[in-house]
């Protein structure tokens, strides 16, 4: 099983913010901390929005943060929006059932396996970070250490 980058993106979007709870933090800043594209993570945040995992304020001092809390985020939910498609071809037309009953069982025991973790389980520890803490945060892709990025 292979997940979008777009859906990557928006789970590492989710994890840097849910580091920070309530603090508004603008999209250049998530970009920077993130290494990616700001053009991408503006196509992401609205998706985001919408299915009630950030919110917005615009303005000057706007920026988004988690709408609710991550321990309330499955991964398998933001997957299931930001890739509502994520089902495998439809081998029926291609393959004996018995291929497209295996995809499908493959494809929902993953999905199955992500409803397991929650945005929250995926934040590195928090308090001051110690060098291991920056390395488990450049694992995830997050530079630096996000509660001092403003």
């Amino acid at each position: 099983m292979r997940l979008s980058r777009h859906s990557e993106v928006a789970l590492r979007a989710l994890i840097y913010l849910a580091a920070q709870p309530r603090r508004l933090t603008s999209i250049s800043d998530i970009a920077r901390s993130l290494e990616v594209s700001h053009n991408h993570l503006m196509k992401i945040v609205p998706k985001l929005r919408k299915g009630g995992f950030v919110e917005s304020v615009r303005g000057r001092r706007g920026g988004i943060q988690l709408a609710r809390d991550a321990k309330g985020m499955r991964m398998a939910e933001v997957i299931r929006h930001t890739e509502p498609s994520y089902v495998m071809q439809d081998w029926s037309r291609h393959a004996a059932s018995q291929v497209s009953n295996a995809v499908q069982s493959a494809t929902e025991a993953f999905m199955a396996a992500l409803d397991g973790y929650t945005i929250a389980d995926l934040i590195p520890d928090q308090p001051q970070p110690a060098a291991s803490d920056n390395r488990r945060m450049k694992a995830i892709g997050i530079r630096g250490n996000p509660a001092r990025l403003s």
